[in-house]
């Protein structure tokens, strides 16, 4: 679906986000760190080479408390009455084969980004894995688990240039079998930072200090998504501590990962602002290819 409406939506979408965002950022920024402080998933790749997609971190328990706005969804993935979006029940994926067609047409490129980023590598997720926080709390990719159709993650990035370091970012799409396993699955993501306060995500890669909110459908200003999931923390690497952005958005039986990893020369808002554009994308992709009205 690509009229006038999709643009102004769009717009609208943006704009509403990133009203999200500034208030998430004052909301967490209040929390506290040091001890409190939790590892998030990470959306580039494991100690193993192969990439871990964001969808499978973990949120910190800052507003697990409530259950999802999308807890009531049907289990046959179609959305419930407690969602900005209606999908064209037809073009749900139903099989591994749409929905991994599905997630490539909506897990943004490098160009997509911007201009100026290129691939990172490896450039793209092992094709049939998903990534889990293992028992060592490290970030690894495995075969897909039931309740799930496909899982893509594409890894970009801003090379180091002009006195600015390496900004990397990526972006992930997960394909559910139903609503009610995608809303699982980001409420389990919830829990994760009980065992694991610090993540590996490579080698040489750390998150920690992680604060976040949960925000579903119809709280705050969220009428964008059945549910989202905002986190922020440090990203650890032999250059030091830059702040880390993880976006998670659910949209009907599609969730959707976002991560920015900062570099130096670039401030926390320029992040911010390339996780926000980048989410509005992703969303305004799926509701195209699902030929939904919201």
């Amino acid at each position: 679906m690509s009229d006038g409406n999709t643009v102004v939506r769009r717009s609208t979408w943006q704009w509403r986000l990133a009203a999200s965002v500034a208030t998430t950022a004052l909301v967490l920024s209040g929390c506290g760190s040091g001890d409190d402080g939790k590892a998030a998933g990470p959306s580039s790749s494991a100690p193993s080479g192969s990439g871990a997609t964001a969808t499978s971190g973990s949120p910190s328990a800052v507003t697990s408390g409530s259950p999802s706005a999308a807890a009531t969804a049907s289990s046959s993935g179609d959305a419930s009455s407690l969602t900005p979006f209606q999908a064209d029940p037809a073009k749900v994926p139903r099989t591994k084969s749409r929905a991994e067609v599905l997630a490539a047409a909506v897990a943004l490129k490098p160009q997509a980004w911007g201009a100026d980023f290129r691939e990172q590598r490896p450039a793209v997720s092992t094709p049939g894995t998903v990534a889990v926080l293992d028992e060592q709390c490290r970030w690894e990719r495995r075969a897909l688990p039931q309740g799930v159709l496909a899982s893509l993650s594409r890894y970009s990035g801003i090379p180091a240039a002009d006195g600015k370091g390496e900004l990397k970012v990526s972006a992930a799409v997960t394909v559910h079998t139903t609503v009610r396993e995608a809303d699982e699955h980001l409420a389990t993501t919830l829990e994760e930072p009980l065992r694991c306060r610090q993540q590996q995500v490579r080698t040489d890669e750390r998150i920690t200090e992680l604060i976040s909110t949960a925000t579903p459908y119809g709280q705050g200003s969220n009428t964008y998504s059945d549910d989202q999931v905002v986190e922020m923390g440090k990203y650890l690497t032999g250059s030091g501590a830059q702040t880390y952005y993880w976006y998670v958005t659910r949209l009907g039986t599609v969730t959707l990962a976002v991560s920015v990893k900062g570099a130096k020369g670039y401030s926390d808002n320029e992040l911010g602002t390339y996780a926000s554009r980048a989410n509005v994308a992703m969303l305004t992709r799926v509701e195209s290819e699902l030929g939904g009205d919201s």
